[in-house]
């Protein structure tokens, strides 16, 4: 491919991200103050917030924990977030007990208390996993937040708040939950621990 036709990719896809994060910031921003309002109420109610995902937003789900749990902007103490499926073994042998729809919602019904919360990424708003995790913190008592793209779906029928990034592009709409990842991190590390 010559360097020109690069170029040209680079600056389409980029672009077209830069606009999706406006159309997101303009028609989505109400949900957004949401999902970090009850992050924010969790944690200083003394409860977890925990993540799941698959693939990429399995990838996504570990990095916005390890800003919450790290640090974001500055130094202060470690939150209590979790990535659901984290450990390896624990995922392999529920995958293998009880089939992959059951990796996420084992590991909640053994951990996950009500007044968490907690965070299901799946683009496609489908993932059975990512929904029986949520439906199984429901039960519980948790709060439940979704982040997904434009289309509705199962996710719809189960978690409290849902977020549609209004994309049909899985990276497009893995960018956006990151993005968005970041800002609730910043706001929610502003809340619990202000300077």
């Amino acid at each position: 491919m010559p360097k020109a036709d690069m170029i040209e990719a680079f600056q389409k896809q980029l672009n077209d991200s830069a606009d999706l994060k406006r159309r997101l910031a303009a028609e989505c921003s109400d949900v957004m103050a949401n999902i970090a309002v009850a992050l924010i109420d969790a944690f200083r109610n003394k409860h977890s917030v925990w993540f799941c995902g698959n693939g990429g937003s399995f990838t996504d789900a570990h990095h916005i924990v390890g800003e919450l749990v790290g640090r974001y902007g500055y130094d202060r103490p470690a939150l209590p977030a979790f990535v659901l499926g984290a450990g390896v073994a624990t995922l392999t042998a529920i995958a293998n007990d009880y089939g992959y729809d059951q990796v996420f919602s084992r590991e909640v019904k053994g951990s996950v208390r009500a007044g968490d919360v907690v965070v299901g990424l799946t683009t496609s708003g489908n993932s059975k996993n990512v929904c029986e995790a949520l439906a199984a913190a429901g039960e519980i008592g948790a709060l439940t937040v979704a982040m997904v793209g434009e289309k509705k779906g199962k996710v719809d029928e189960i978690a409290d708040i849902v977020l549609h990034v209004p994309s049909s592009l899985t990276p497009r709409i893995q960018e956006c939950h990151i993005a968005v990842g970041h800002v609730v991190c910043d706001l929610v590390e502003k809340a619990i621990f202000p300077k």
